[in-house]
């Protein structure tokens, strides 16, 4: 009934029910058509069902050693999927209980906060679920700031969160979370943050380090630990609480843990840091060629920085962290000793500058440099670009204690650089190829040149063993055979000779009669010349090449001396033919690859043939074991420098174990190498400047004995030192009916308290 009051009419009560009611109905339909249109994709693309089956992760590439450790990673994000079962229960707790507190009783959207956020106008927050921020995540980002696309946005949101619930369970819904997450500093995902953050897997984390880890999801750029840990702390401590509300912590184990400060293990995840550097990029090089022969089913190619892959290789981590430790022990101290002679030999390369040498090495790096090549393409002239490797600038450097900022020239910089000891290291287990450890250099960031598979040097004495067992093959010659030890000339004609060929040695001393086992362990080159002269050279470059060497060798008996250039690889990949009873197996430094969901991919077959019977590798084996007993590496069974460094004999080793070894010089003392063996692991080293002209300035410290057998027992001494490695200690395996000498004279065998004499065969040449 209406009333009139001013002759206003008034209208009832049943008006204003039928308004309100079909003002709700209208906004009912017209958010039911907005949310329809908006799941249709009319306002922007939807994710489809296979998006959300198969959503994008961005997933990075690792790369898995033999005891399961991650080495390496190729990525554009660095992410890693991690499945739920492989996080701990506190850290999902500390996400619930912070982001999401009815992340169990919702379907993507959670009402309750919903309501509160709309009535305080969001400013109680935005009521966002964990299944929201994933859609956020996932599919469209942060999207506009603009009200009306803002409102577009969240409900697509919203749709892709009930989507999500849908599809997924809870708990693969917390895994997605964490695994898109991003932390900073390199870490992309929970695995790769617990990794960076603490060095840890994320299932070992502790709750304060996880809850540090659920803390930087808020902002993690205003909570980064590296630029503002107190404000981090504090965060954490936020975490920590709100985990005592939700009853996932006692109060009393949160106020001890907040007064616990954060202890960070930071291994920022590039592809310069960490161990295996240059074996990474190798593999990378590997894989760009793999990648094109081996496709995916739907024809296209894989992506090792998006898709995922598993590349289990055989680098052995211990090992290779024992060389990289080695390498760095040894050549911090063998570089003082050579920046301090380069001071004091005024003919030395790099140091006087009108040195002709110096000059044309000078001019090629720097035309090699970026510098020349950013000036360049500013129409920079020679002269002009020239100029400016004059000009003093700020800049960082390398030194053996740690990165320097400093001034200098880049000419200066150039000739620095130029001074430093680079090396190759490579460990190989002889049965089956598989490379163990890959030292390409002393450090990636600043020297990127691989000595282990892309530099090849001259070898020295270390290709003497080729020649000797080429006679032991084809003269029917023994270890204890002996040989004169005397002037020798190789005359025009013979061999290829066009000048007449008289090799020294090298303390211009001669022996005698020596037997072949000493002749070996003390490096004698007219033996090793006398040996070539009868077996003659295409023999012996014959057996190189069945033995894996790659490089081109001329035909000339001076490379019975070394003067070919061989790579570390190859050298190892030789020797290790002798190890394994003469047959030759070539390095292998993956095992199998995997996709994402651990389907394999591709698994190599490893490649091998036979080169030597067994007696004469096993007799070459007993030659190189003269050399660590009685020639050039008998250091390696002696105190060395007592109990601490020497410069000249190194350190003590005090090694009591079979081993099988030999050294090698090159000329001028450009080239340290040492080849070490026991039965299941050989390694070869070499030491020397990248330009060949840098040398030390005598022998004394320039020998493969003094430059490169110290980083090999220094990495030995730590391998043994490990008993989670089994590297052998015991005897090479002899072959069943040697027949072949090989137990060599002594002055005097006891046995039985009765003292005899062993005889040796002679051989004259």
């Amino acid at each position: 009934m209406a009333v009139k009051k001013n002759n206003t009419p008034v209208k009832d009560i049943d008006y204003y029910k039928k308004k309100f009611w079909k003002i709700f109905f209208y906004s009912l339909i017209g958010i039911s058509v907005f949310f329809l249109f908006a799941s249709w994709g009319l306002f922007g693309s939807m994710p489809s069902f296979e998006d959300l089956e198969n959503p994008d992760s961005n997933l990075a590439t690792e790369v898995i050693s033999s005891d399961g450790v991650t080495i390496g990673k190729f990525y554009n994000e660095n992410r890693t999927s991690i499945k739920y079962q492989d996080l701990p229960k506190h850290l999902v707790n500390a996400l619930v209980a912070t982001e999401d507190e009815r992340f169990y009783e919702h379907s993507g959207i959670d009402g309750r906060g919903t309501l509160r956020a709309v009535a305080s106008f969001g400013t109680s927050g935005g009521a966002s679920t964990l299944t929201q921020q994933l859609a956020k995540q996932l599919f469209h980002g942060e999207g506009s700031k603009f009200l009306p696309f803002r409102i577009i946005q969240k409900a697509k949101e919203w749709i892709i969160a009930i989507r999500l619930e849908r599809q997924y369970t809870k708990n693969e819904i917390i895994a997605m979370y964490f695994n898109k997450a991003d932390f900073i500093n390199t870490a992309v995902g929970i695995r790769s943050a617990a990794k960076v953050y603490f060095g840890k897997e994320p299932r070992d984390l502790n709750i304060s380090e996880g809850a540090m880890l659920v803390g930087m999801l808020k902002n993690p750029s205003l909570y980064n630990p590296i630029k503002r840990l107190e404000k981090v702390q504090n965060r954490r401590n936020v975490v920590l609480g709100q985990m005592v509300k939700n009853h996932f912590l006692t109060e009393d184990a949160k106020i001890t843990m907040e007064k616990e400060p954060i202890v960070l293990d930071f291994h920022p995840e590039s592809h310069k840091d960490g161990i295996a550097t240059y074996f990474r990029e190798y593999l990378r090089e590997f894989m760009k060629n793999w990648l094109k022969e081996n496709k995916k089913p739907d024809g296209s190619e894989y992506d090792i920085y998006r898709d995922g892959l598993k590349i289990y290789t055989t680098i052995d981590s211990r090992i290779q962290a024992n060389a990289e430790d080695a390498v760095t022990e040894h050549l911090t101290n063998l570089q003082q000793e050579f920046f301090d002679q380069s001071k004091t030999n005024k003919n030395a390369p790099f140091v006087n500058i009108s040195n002709d040498e110096t000059n044309k090495i000078m001019m090629q790096a720097m035309k090699s440099s970026d510098r020349w090549r950013e000036l360049k393409l500013q129409d920079k002239s020679d002269e002009e670009i020239i100029k400016s490797f004059s000009l003093k600038t700020k800049m960082t450097v390398f030194t053996w204690k740690g990165e320097r900022d400093t001034i200098m020239t880049p000419s200066d910089s150039i000739r620095y650089y130029k001074h430093f000891l680079q090396t190759g290291l490579m460990s190989m287990e002889p049965q089956t190829g598989h490379v163990k450890a890959w030292v390409g250099g002393i450090n990636y960031k600043y020297f990127q040149y691989d000595h282990v598979g892309q530099g090849a040097r001259q070898v020295g004495s270390t290709f003497k063993p080729f020649v000797y067992a080429t006679a032991i093959e084809q003269l029917n010659m023994s270890p204890c055979d002996s040989i004169i030890d005397s002037p020798f000339t190789i005359p025009v004609g013979r061999h290829h000779v066009t000048e007449t060929w008289t090799p020294s040695n090298s303390d211009n001393k001669y022996r005698g009669m020596v037997t072949l086992k000493k002749a070996l362990a003390n490096s004698i080159n007219t033996v090793s010349a006398k040996l070539m002269d009868k077996v003659g050279p295409e023999a012996v470059v014959e057996l190189a090449k069945k033995l894996g060497i790659n490089s081109e060798i001329p035909l000339q008996p001076s490379i019975a001396l070394g003067a070919v250039d061989i790579t570390v690889q190859d050298m190892v990949a030789a020797y290790s033919t002798f190890a394994n009873q003469g047959v030759y197996i070539k390095p292998q430094f993956i095992t199998r690859i995997e996709d994402k969901n651990g389907v394999v991919l591709y698994e190599p077959i490893p490649e091998s043939h036979d080169v030597l019977n067994k007696d004469v590798a096993y007799a070459v084996i007993k030659l190189l074991e003269g050399v660590t007993e009685e020639g050039s590496g008998s250091r390696l069974r002696t105190q060395g420098g007592g109990n601490g460094y020497n410069r000249v004999t190194g350190y003590p080793y005090v090694f009591t174990n079979p081993i099988a070894g030999k050294t090698g010089t090159t000329q001028n003392q450009s080239d340290g190498w040492f080849m070490g063996m026991v039965p299941n692991l050989v390694t070869g080293v070499w030491v020397g400047c990248e330009d060949r002209s840098a040398r030390f300035k005598s022998i004394t410290y320039g020998q493969g004995a003094v430059a490169a057998l110290p980083i090999w027992g220094l990495m030995m001494k730590k391998c043994y030192a490990d008993e989670t490695l089994t590297l052998s200690k015991e005897d090479f395996e002899r072959p069943d009916n040697l027949n072949i000498k090989v137990d060599c004279w002594s002055p005097t065998v006891k046995k039985d308290s009765t003292e005899t004499e062993q005889n040796t065969d002679e051989f004259s040449l």
